[in-house]
């Protein structure tokens, strides 16, 4: 299969925001998605993103991210969303988006990537652990909605 990963550009944002949605929907958390296409070119300097491309310029998967700093270890990477449509899962796609992020941080001189994964999402606990990733099971996620203070 011929796939090319890049970063995405403002042309790619309708794809991109068509498949954040299906995204949320296989997450089961459709109603939790507020971006708009007008905020994600509003934001474009800090939104980064790689995307798979098929020959025909399709937007299969993405791997949205951003920097972050932790006062433990220093300059990281946060991977914020991985997901590839169901059509094109299990052909290693995922792992070359993940492999992309992967050599930017080292590159960018992170010290770690980080992301999140749901409980429920075995085919994502077992790829992710294939990839000798540590899986940390104690800590909880907190999140503040700070568009409706």
């Amino acid at each position: 299969m011929n796939i090319t990963i890049r970063k995405a550009v403002r042309q790619d944002f309708q794809a991109l925001l068509s498949l954040i949605k299906e995204f949320s929907i296989f997450q089961k958390t459709s109603e939790k998605v507020t971006i708009t296409l007008e905020q994600m070119i509003a934001d474009e300097n800090i939104f980064q993103c790689f995307v798979a491309v098929t020959v025909n310029e399709d937007i299969i998967g993405f791997a949205s991210f951003f920097f972050t700093y932790y006062s433990w270890t220093g300059k990281a990477l946060y991977l914020d969303d991985l997901y590839v449509t169901e059509v094109f899962r299990n052909k290693g796609i995922g792992k070359m988006l993940l492999e992309k992020v992967i050599f930017f941080a080292t590159n960018k001189q992170c010290t770690k990537v980080r992301w999140q994964v749901s409980k429920w999402n075995a085919n994502a606990i077992n790829f992710y652990k294939k990839m000798g990733v540590a899986i940390n099971e104690i800590e909880i996620n907190c999140d503040l909605n700070l568009e409706n203070n």
